[in-house]
């Protein structure tokens, strides 16, 4: 790399303001215009020796001026569109994990009578509807502790009688699970 002619750096100094000012009514906000003055800057300095003899110094830099915002443009819109890509996939990802929740195995709906009462409701109201053990305990009177015993005895109930009840499907964390409701299941 050449090193810049002082005229050359002379002439952009000189300038700075009206360089600024030309990217502020055309960019978003100023800090995005001296973002892409201050990099119009560097590139200039570097490739300084492209101005043509017959060319002044200040239209060739506005020429670059409006590259970069050519390129400012061009990449907000490339990220506008990740962006839209992205929210898309958050959107996917929320439907798909519903339809998990929908997916996991009916049975255990059916099952959940089938277990002590104190299970069934521990089950249902934490691993079904989000409740915290804190709320259970609220609810029951239970000591935070006997609630976290309770509980996983619950689930190890439950995942024994959908081992009995649904068989292999088990195994595969019911998502695929061919044993079908049984007739009284209301959902």
């Amino acid at each position: 790399m050449s090193e810049p002619s002082p005229e050359l750096v002379d002439m952009l100094v000189e300038n700075h303001r009206r360089f600024r000012a030309f990217l502020e009514q055309r960019v978003e906000n100023a800090a995005d215009a001296e973002d892409i003055l201050q990099t119009a800057f560097l590139k200039g300095v570097e490739k300084g020796s492209a101005v043509r003899e017959h060319e002044s110094v200040v239209a060739w830099f506005y020429r670059l001026l409006r590259n970069a915002i050519t390129d400012y443009y061009r990449h907000r819109g490339a990220e506008a569109r990740a962006l839209e890509r992205a929210a898309g996939f958050a959107q996917e990802a929320d439907e798909l994990v519903l339809e998990v929740e929908r997916a996991i195995c009916q049975c255990m709906h059916d099952l959940l009578p089938t277990l002590p009462e104190d299970y069934a409701i521990l089950l249902r109201r934490v691993d079904l509807e989000d409740a915290s053990i804190t709320e259970v305990v609220a609810e029951t009177g239970w000591t935070p502790n006997n609630v976290r015993v309770k509980l996983h005895r619950a689930r190890a109930a439950l995942r024994k009688q959908l081992e009995l009840s649904c068989g292999s499907c088990t195994e595969h964390g019911c998502l695929d699970c061919t044993c079908g409701p049984s007739p009284h299941h209301d959902d």
